[in-house]
């Protein structure tokens, strides 16, 4: 079964942290060991893993790719966004995190991260957890 979180950008561009979003969700499935694959369907959008206690890394992430990928450039596409395709091609618009003992597998400091490029919008998430063990 796929599960959506739905996700509202406030900015052009910023990182919005749904790891407890995803947690729910898990923890809602019952599922104890597994894979949990999250894909977004937007073109101006994308997922990452990264630091979440640290606020600024987010920035500096966004800092560094606005500046390599300005809004405004020789850009074909008729939209205005080209800028906001292109980060999101970079970044991508899969992951999968491992699951154990019902919870995510996440590093002490990660966090899952919806990527906004062309905001503010509402935005969705698909989640699916593949799993052999359910929880008793």
């Amino acid at each position: 079964m796929i599960r959506y979180i739905n996700v509202k950008s406030r900015t052009r561009t910023e990182f919005i942290d749904i790891t407890e979003k995803v947690q729910e969700l898990l923890k809602e499935a019952g599922l104890v060991s597994g894979i949990g694959y999250l894909y977004v369907p937007h073109t101006t959008a994308a997922v990452t893993i990264n630091e979440g206690a640290d606020p600024s890394v987010q920035r500096d992430i966004l800092t560094v790719l606005n500046r390599m990928i300005p809004f405004e450039g020789d850009y074909l596409h008729k939209e205005g966004n080209s800028s906001a395709h292109i980060k999101a091609s970079l970044i991508g618009p899969s992951l999968s995190v491992m699951i154990d003992e019902g919870r995510l597998v996440l590093g002490t400091w990660q966090s899952v991260f919806f990527c906004e490029f062309d905001g503010p919008r509402h935005r969705r998430v698909a989640v699916k957890f593949l799993s052999d063990k359910k929880m008793p």
